[in-house]
């Protein structure tokens, strides 16, 4: 009679048991980065064009369009109400909804128009006041690509895509770093081998440029999230909530309206996007009108450049926002509009600091915040972005099986695919859109393979 092994397996199975689970948890990763890049690359690509295009701003502005945004200066600018006036003749079907200061004394002043459901731009030289340029907002450069950036030119649902994609870059990432982690080989790491005719080249460019751009990448998804339509608003709404963003305290017995910032101005801020507009007491006394109400904010010391709404009725406020390229500048301001009197004054520093955190990251994420090396480290994250898509789109082809899409291969032991599954929807579950979307993949692939199984044959003359 044997008497059964008790003790520690032998070390020759050790050796045999552990490479053999590497490589099981190896193509479950392999298998999970392959579904989020197929879903991410073609997004990424157009984030990471239209991000870096938006990085210039100022300068696409002050060439390709120096015929609307750049004047020659020539004594004193003219006030906001001959500015707006002349807007007014200009677009004479529309109603003035906000003025927007010079932000700088070559820059061209701004005035937004209503135009029934539209909204149009109307550029002015403030000293002289000809009107430069006037356009309907929709096709403005800048919008359109910011637009495009957020997916919102193809509505609030193609919006969600990017909530989803930014989720999956997150996996992208922590995949990724787990696949370039180096395991002995020589190359691969941080140089490359062979040459580009082969695959090994294409994937050892797209690893090395990942250990490079991977943090960037990283930080790109987590500090876009918050513009993304529907987890970003819980946030915002959460940590309005908490008081760590929106300083309700500042609203304390003043009235307020139902009307939220985002509706009056054009740039409110991520973190007071849904803080109310406060109301005027209707006086007897008319409104102190705009030229005074511009004098007023630059006597309380605004950024230069700062939007100017103009009041919605006779309970209407002269809401304002400036938001420049330093962030810790940032500051909104209501005023009535018969006594000019300060009803809100936020500065950066009066938000919480979830909202403060977030206004950092996006200024970062704007290139705005640390000037020119800011700007040219997010236009390299974007270059690297599509570095990695397009060295990841020849890896593939060089890879799949003609006619197939090659996917790579389950893992022999189906515990370890259902335990890295697990830990991929553990990540999803941060980003529930990003999570159902791997919910629906879980499905697909399933259902996929259930198809592709070969049947059993039947026994010779065995009939159902």
């Amino acid at each position: 009679m044997s008497v059964p092994f008790q003790g520690p397996a032998p070390a020759a199975a050790r050796a045999e048991v552990r490479p053999s689970l590497r490589e099981a948890v190896y193509r479950a990763v392999w298998r999970w980065h392959f579904y989020a890049g197929l879903i991410c690359l073609p997004f990424l690509i157009l984030l990471a064009v239209t991000g870096a295009l938006y990085l210039f701003k100022p300068e696409i502005d002050a060439t390709a369009f120096a015929h609307r945004t750049i004047v020659t200066p020539a004594g004193t600018p003219l006030g906001p109400d001959r500015l707006v006036y002349n807007a007014m003749q200009a677009v004479p079907d529309g109603v003035p909804v906000s003025y927007t200061e010079p932000g700088s004394p070559t820059a061209s002043a701004l005035v937004t128009m209503n135009v029934g459901a539209e909204k149009t731009l109307v550029f002015l030289d403030p000293y002289r006041g000809h009107v430069l340029d006037a356009m309907p907002a929709a096709q403005e450069f800048s919008g359109v690509v910011r637009r495009l950036h957020s997916l919102t030119l193809f509505g609030s649902v193609a919006n969600r895509v990017v909530e989803i994609v930014a989720g999956f870059a997150v996996i992208l990432v922590v995949t990724g770093t787990y696949l370039w982690w180096p395991r002995g080989q020589r190359g691969g790491v941080v140089t490359l081998r062979e040459t580009p005719r082969r695959r090994v080249w294409w994937r050892d460019l797209h690893a090395v440029t990942g250990l490079f751009a991977g943090a960037g990448l990283l930080f790109l998804a987590l500090t876009g999230l918050p513009w993304s339509g529907w987890w970003g608003q819980e946030l915002r709404a959460w940590s309005n909530a908490a008081g760590l963003g929106q300083p309700r305290q500042l609203w304390a017995d003043r009235p307020v309206s139902g009307v939220p910032m985002r509706a009056v101005l054009n740039e409110p801020g991520w973190t007071m996007q849904d803080a109310p507009v406060p109301r005027s007491q209707p006086q007897a006394a008319p409104a102190i009108g705009l030229d005074r109400a511009a004098a007023i904010l630059r006597d309380m010391g605004m950024p230069a450049g700062f939007e100017l709404a103009l009041p919605l009725g006779e309970t209407g406020v002269y809401a304002v926002a400036a938001y420049p390229r330093d962030v810790t500048a940032q500051r909104m301001v209501s005023l009535d509009q018969y006594t000019g009197r300060p009803l809100v004054d936020v500065h950066f520093g009066d938000i919480g600091p979830v909202g403060q955190a977030i206004q950092l990251g996006i200024g970062l994420h704007k290139g705005e915040f640390l000037g020119r090396a800011n700007q040219l480290a997010m236009l390299a994250f974007c270059l690297a972005t599509i570095l990695l898509s397009v060295t990841a789109g020849v890896m593939w082809w060089k890879r799949r099986p003609s006619g197939r899409l090659g996917v790579p291969p389950l893992p022999r032991d189906r515990r370890v695919m259902a335990g890295v599954t697990g830990l991929v929807l553990g990540l999803g579950a941060l980003f529930p859109l990003t999570g159902l979307a791997i919910l629906a993949l879980i499905g697909l692939d399933l259902g996929a393979r259930a198809l592709l199984r070969p049947r059993p044959l039947r026994p010779a003359g065995q009939t159902s």
